[in-house]
């Protein structure tokens, strides 16, 4: 198959690598393009186009005029199929009609009449069907995709905890995530400064626009802002305990990642977290509570609670590419050019 994904944001967070993982997946078997804005990159430079297999073919459309440069992939690249993510690209592509057919991932809800225009739709979370009762295409169940992280040895791990600020005896509490104000990192730091724990450290993974005024909130603690980091995914298993205080959070990637890390999950209870750990150990909390999170910590901390080893085999990357294949495959039979 010929598999043209886009993807108009910009930076490297929980879509960007489930779309680079899924086009990685793919090329050793199907020709595989990604058409992004050309403005790519976020805060502290981090982009998708760093995490793509070099047999991906990349078109960077321009900004202001993406549907022209878009038209010319069309033509060049004659995709089968257009899986397209989030809500610019995909509007693009409901605008351009194109004669192949389309298919979209709800990465959040259906945020636009746009979505509902797809010859199909991947849902990531059971609760997204509830905005799918007008849709005439076809729905397909297929998980957010998980590649497990190899355990990292007992010298690396004392090395990420000693970049978190923390020693071996330390209660190391650790967020993962874009800073923004939609993921809530401010009121994991005023939970954590009320809790007052002698013992614990708090460390953020991540990059975005709200990093001075978490900053600001984190002055003078035992908290560390670590920025855009690589490794990211090594950090959870150097954690004794991870917060995903988010304010909303369609899915939560990150608490996957987690959980594959046996570490232990504390998490708000947004739509995503909450379909999770109603299948997965882990607790959840009120949305926006600074003080039942603060609560939380200082329980966890007294029990320090073990590692956790779930299984997440149908997350796995490789039985999401059979299905989302599977999918592609039947559009393109329903749909022929």
């Amino acid at each position: 198959m010929r598999i043209l994904h886009t993807l108009f944001s910009r930076g490297f967070a929980g879509t960007e690598r489930a779309t680079a993982e899924m086009c990685n997946a793919c090329v050793g078997e199907h020709g595989v393009a990604l058409a992004l804005r050309s403005d790519h990159r976020g805060a502290g430079g981090a982009s998708i186009r760093d995490h793509l297999d070099p047999r991906v073919r990349v078109f960077e459309l321009n900004r202001w005029f993406p549907g022209i440069g878009l038209r010319r992939v069309l033509r060049e690249f004659s995709p089968e199929v257009i899986h397209t993510h989030l809500r610019r690209s995909t509007r693009l592509v409901a605008r351009l009609k194109p004669c192949c057919p389309t298919v979209a991932t709800l990465h959040m809800w259906v945020n636009g009449p746009q979505f509902l225009q797809m010859d199909g739709l991947i849902v990531i979370a059971e609760w997204q069907k509830r905005d799918l009762d007008n849709y005439r295409g076809r729905v397909f169940d297929i998980n957010e995709s998980l590649i497990p992280v190899p355990r990292i040895s007992a010298e690396r791990r004392v090395a990420l905890r000693a970049i978190c600020g923390a020693g071996p005896d330390d209660f190391l509490i650790g967020g993962v995530g874009r800073l923004a104000q939609s993921k809530g990192f401010d009121i994991l730091i005023r939970a954590f400064r009320a809790a007052v724990l002698p013992k614990a450290k708090l460390a953020i993974v991540g990059a975005g626009n709200e990093r001075k005024r978490l900053e600001a909130l984190a002055r003078g603690t035992d908290i560390r802002l670590l920025g855009f980091r690589e490794d990211a995914k090594e950090f959870f298993q150097a954690f004794d305990l991870f917060v995903s205080p988010s304010r909303s959070e369609p899915l939560g990637r990150v608490i996957f990642e987690a959980l594959d890390a046996g570490t232990p999950v504390v998490a708000t209870r947004t739509q995503g977290a909450s379909e999770i750990l109603a299948r997965y150990p882990g607790k959840l909390l009120p949305v926006e509570d600074v003080a039942a999170l603060t609560s939380a910590l200082r329980e966890l901390d007294a029990t320090r609670p073990t590692r956790i080893r779930p299984d997440l085999s149908s997350y796995h990357l490789a039985h999401v590419v059979r299905e989302t294949s599977a999918a592609y495959r039947e559009l393109i039979d329903a749909n022929p050019r």
